[in-house]
Formats: structure tokens, C-alpha cells, sequence
């Protein structure tokens, strides 16, 4: 290999990004805009839920029964209603997601010390946040029985609120969250779009300046040339490598600064494990130059074979464990798994190579596996 063929290509392609003033805003702004649009739009947090309440009651009990949820950081209060009637418009309009409807008598059934119901009506279009609400709603109601029922024995039998629920609730639950103490989607979500975006725009730029090549037809110059494949690709590869580079670090500000998420791992692990990414994802790129001619089917198929799989099967949005057992092996068959364990244990878990390097070695392998194939594949002599 001649490095001085190498480094002349590396600098023809990178004043042709500097003299493409779109591509080159496109090669560092993208990344950005991605990640900005998919960290801000993306979000697991169900909280300010709306509702809104038929109190058929009207007593104190019923009344202290409902602040439990218009008192509560995860529910937004939009009033009462006069009739059942007048809720089917509030839900089927999106106005609100749940309804409480109290019925009459329940201040008067829980004092003789009765059983009554309380029914809710959640929109049920969104399955995922209407059994994130029924869990609320299930926790608080079981929460206003154990303090009524306390309430109850402390009266009937003379003795302290606190033993009554001693007696009521003789376990209680105390859950410890580790790594993401707040539960904060948005600190799982913006390190894992890392993984994202880096699968999206090393392998999209690297599949433009190879493509870009044939559709202008200077590429013929290279068939004609001495220069071999290897250094040809190499040389194409070079600037773009560096983009991402300097781009691994923006996106990894954005993470820490913007979005607020804590890094507890090895800086340099986690940065090395990523250029590994990024020459991994590159050579899906270098793949797709082979198959098209032309800049918008590399466009195309560049998001179907990198943006697609890494959406589905990466963990991110769906966890792994849920999948059935054919779909987790196909989850396996993607990059994008390795690097968002790599990105979730560096951010939240503090993890390095001890712990990651099964990760780092399959990322590694990927790397080597499609850059020899890409190669292979590449021929100095125009098809027909």
C-alpha cells in the first residue's frame, strides 16, 4: 500500500466536502439535528396525565380521595363534570386520558365500614401509557384502602394510627433505583441515541463519497489509475473517519450538557469503543456504494438497512428480553445491540473493558467482517 496515494485521495476528498458547502454542513449539522429531534421527541416519562372527576358525593372523604390525585406530581387536573355524558367528548377528543367517577353514598359505605367501587375510564389508544395510568391509579387507591382501614382500627380498637398500620400493611415495599435513581427516560434515551446516530451517519456519508464518485463519473479516473482499491477506498474513508470522530465528542457534550446525563465510566474506553463503532458502521457505507449508482438510492437504502434495524432491534425501544426467541437472534446479528450496552454501562452503570469487552470484541469482528466483504466486492473494472 502507497501511503502517498492514500494521502492524496484523503486530500482530494476533503477539499471536495469543503467545496460542497451542503455536504459539509450536512456531514456536522445532521448528527446534531438527528439526535436533538430523536432526544427531545422520544420520551418514556408518564406524568402529567389528565383527567377529570364525576363526584357524585360530594363528602370529605370523597374529596380527600381525589386529592390524593390532583395533589400528585403525575396527573394534571382538568376539572369536574356534571354527568357521565358530558365525559365521552373529554376522551374521545384527547382532552383528557382517565376519568374518575365516584358514586354516591361512599363517604357513607366506607364509615359503616363497607365495601364500594370507584370506576375509571382510560383511553386505551396508547396500551402502553393506559397500563402505566391503571398502575397508578391501582397504587394510590391501595394506598387511600390501607390508611382507611387503619383509620378504622385505630378507631374502633384504641390504639395509635401508626400500629394500626403496623397491622394493615405488615410488609411494606421498599424499592431502591439504581443507576437512574429519577427514573429518567430522558438519561437512557439521549445515551443510547449515541448509538443511533452513529449508525446513521458514518455508513450515509462513507456511501455518498464513494457513489458520489460514479454519478459524476469521475470514478473512471480511478479505474484508470494505478492506484489499488484498498487505497482508494482507504483514502475515501480517511476525512470521513475524522468526522465522526469529532462528532462522537458533540454528540457526547449534547449528552452530558443538554439532556443532563452522568457519565460514570472510562472516557477513553468509551471513546475508543465508539471510533470501533463508527469504522464498523462505516463499512455498512462501504457495502452499499457497491450495490447503487446513483446518490438518493444510497440515501435510501442506507436508512432501510442501518436506521430501521437499529430502531427495532437495538434494545432501545424495545428490551431484548421481550422478544421472542427468532427475534432476539436477529437482534444479535446488528452492531447496534453491542454498542448500546457499550453506551448504557459507560453512562449509567460506570462499566469498562472488564465488564464490556464481549461487546467491544463482537463490534471489532463486525468491523473486520464488513470491511472485507465491502472490499472484495469493489472492483477497480466498471461492471456492466
Amino acid at each position: 500500500m502507497n501511503l502517498s496515494r492514500v494521502w492524496a485521495v484523503t486530500y482530494k476528498e476533503w477539499r471536495e466536502i469543503l467545496r460542497d458547502r451542503l455536504f459539509f454542513a450536512m456531514a456536522f449539522g445532521l448528527p446534531v439535528l438527528i439526535f436533538l429531534v430523536l432526544g427531545y421527541g422520544i420520551s418514556f416519562d408518564v406524568e402529567k396525565i389528565t383527567f377529570a372527576v364525576l363526584d357524585q358525593d360530594r363528602t370529605a372523604m370523597s374529596r380527600d380521595f381525589l386529592h390524593r390525585f390532583i395533589d400528585s406530581r403525575y396527573f394534571d387536573y382538568k376539572g369536574d363534570v356534571s354527568s357521565e355524558r358530558d365525559l365521552d367528548p373529554l376522551l374521545a377528543d384527547s382532552d383528557i386520558r382517565f376519568a374518575i367517577i365516584i358514586p354516591h353514598r361512599f363517604q357513607e359505605q366506607l364509615l359503616a365500614g363497607q365495601a364500594t367501587s370507584v370506576q375509571s375510564l382510560i383511553d386505551g389508544v396508547f396500551p402502553y401509557r393506559a397500563e402505566i395510568e391503571k398502575g397508578y391509579l391501582s397504587a394510590i387507591i391501595a394506598n387511600f384502602n390501607a390508611q382507611s382501614l387503619a383509620d378504622y382500627l385505630a378507631r374502633t380498637r384504641g390504639i395509635s394510627k401508626e400500629q394500626a398500620l403496623s397491622q394493615v400493611s405488615p410488609v411494606r415495599l421498599e424499592s431502591r433505583y439504581l443507576y437512574n435513581q429519577a427514573l429518567r427516560s430522558q438519561w437512557s434515551m439521549s445515551s443510547g441515541l449515541m448509538m443511533l446516530v452513529l449508525i446513521v451517519t458514518p455508513p450515509f456519508l462513507t456511501a455518498l463519497g464513494v457513489v458520489r464518485e460514479k454519478e459524476n463519473g469521475s470514478i473512471y479516473n480511478i479505474y484508470a489509475s494505478t492506484i489499488s482499491r484498498s487505497e482508494f477506498i482507504l483514502g475515501k474513508f480517511l476525512p470521513y473517519l475524522l468526522i465522526s470522530c469529532l462528532n462522537i465528542l458533540v454528540l457526547w457534550w449534547l449528552v452530558m450538557h443538554v439532556f443532563g446525563t452522568p457519565f460514570k465510566g472510562d472516557p477513553l474506553f468509551y471513546y475508543l469503543a465508539s471510533v470501533i463503532y463508527v469504522i464498523c458502521t462505516a463499512g455498512i457505507g462501504l457495502l452499499v456504494s457497491v450495490l447503487v449508482r446513483t446518490q438518493i438510492s444510497a440515501v435510501i437504502l442506507t436508512m432501510v438497512i442501518s436506521f430501521v434495524p437499529a430502531m427495532l432491534y437495538s434494545g432501545l425501544l424495545v428490551p431484548i428480553e421481550s422478544m421472542g426467541m427468532g427475534t432476539k437472534i436477529e437482534a444479535h446479528l446488528f452492531p447496534t445491540l453491542y454498542h448500546l450496552r457499550i453506551s448504557w454501562g459507560s453512562f449509567l452503570k460506570g462499566l469498562g473493558w472488564a465488564e464490556l469487552w464481549f461487546d467491544v470484541t463482537a463490534l471489532i469482528f463486525y468491523a473486520i467482517l464488513l470491511w472485507v466483504i465491502g472490499l472484495l466486492n469493489f472492483h477497480k473494472r466498471p461492471s456492466e
